[in-house]
């Protein structure tokens, strides 16, 4: 389960395009495909384990779910339509991509109780989504975010960080444009390689060149944060944990705690904002789920700090909300 969700992975089904980049088998640790009764199953599992699942989402990720043979999409949502309203799950979530939405889907989606739309935009500069052989371009991504908004649904977008041919001009074109479309939500995933990928080929043949960890975390923090403030849901950061993931990665971003990593690179460039050039000492007040991040991964943060001659402390304050902190006078609100 992911955020409360019901998560049920469609691997590699219904993709119309091979991306560079994609291994879903690989990413889900799947190989079989589900059926009606493996969500029925599913879903009932999660309702005796669940004390309120009226708040979370029967979830379809992994394939482009609107893209699969219909009457298979029809038995997906129809076995997930029998576990949502009174007192169950309150819709279903689903992924896709840009180019696979239109019109008549979305009534189709509609009917059958999803809620929430999210796209796999992964870049929003029509070259790197070429060289990625994503199969569809920006404008498919504007086009696809207005549909769904006009149909009323939650609408999501994912991106990916540090895919081939993508450096810091376009990941800031991607960030000001997620920032311009406004999704309700956001899923960031700096890009991992995996065996068997294209990636992989232009990787080992020295033509996909990764920017470093450093920087990755200081751009997917620089996103989160940017995304945060503009009242954008941060659903997930990096890939799920995953033994799949990590046999099979030959390079990339790929961290079990990814998430954290970039939050204290958030919480540094909070401090950064706020710190007065000839400060020797700052003191950040943190709400309960911020005293790690506040320190940073390995008590990074004071390691950075540190070493520009300024002491960083880091105080618990109950009296801030778990992912809040405090700086001087002004709180911060973190992912």
């Amino acid at each position: 389960m992911s955020r409360g969700n019901i998560a049920i992975f469609v691997p590699h089904v219904g993709c119309p395009h091979k991306c560079a980049f994609c291994d879903q088998r690989t990413i889900t640790g799947q190989v079989t495909v589900p059926h009606a009764e493996d969500v029925r199953a599913a879903c009932r599992q999660a309702l005796s384990e669940m004390a309120d699942p009226t708040e979370s989402e029967i979830a379809f990720f992994g394939g482009s779910f609107t893209a699969i043979p219909r009457g298979y999409m029809l038995e997906l949502l129809g076995a997930a339509g029998e576990f949502i309203g009174e007192g169950r799950f309150k819709g279903v979530r689903i992924s896709t991509r840009p180019d696979c939405i239109d019109p008549e889907v979305l009534a189709i989606l509609k009917e059958r109780g999803v809620t929430a739309i999210e796209l796999g935009a992964q870049s929003m500069n029509d070259r790197v989504l070429a060289l990625n052989e994503r199969g569809h371009d920006v404008r498919s991504v504007y086009e696809a975010s207005r549909l769904i908004r006009g149909g009323g649904f939650e609408l999501g977008l994912q991106i990916m960080t540090g895919l081939y041919g993508s450096g810091r001009d376009e990941e800031l074109e991607t960030r000001e444009r997620v920032l311009e479309i406004r999704p309700d939500t956001v899923r960031i995933y700096p890009v991992c390689v995996l065996d068997g990928t294209r990636l992989a080929e232009l990787y080992r043949a020295g033509e996909y060149r990764l920017m470093s960890f450093e920087d990755m975390l200081g751009i997917a923090a620089a996103d989160a944060l940017a995304f945060s403030r503009a009242g954008i849901r941060i659903l997930r950061i990096g890939l799920h944990a995953s033994e799949g993931v990590e046999r099979g990665m030959t390079a990339g971003y790929y961290h079990p705690a990814l998430g954290e990593l970039v939050r204290g690179r958030i919480v540094r460039q909070i401090i950064e904002e706020c710190l007065a050039e000839d400060a020797e000492s700052v003191t950040v007040f943190c709400g309960s789920g911020m005293i790690s991040a506040a320190s940073g991964h390995k008590r990074s943060n004071k390691a950075y700090f540190a070493e520009r001659g300024v002491r960083l402390e880091t105080v618990p304050d109950p009296t801030l909300g778990s992912k809040e902190i405090r700086i001087g006078r002004e709180v911060y609100k973190c992912i």
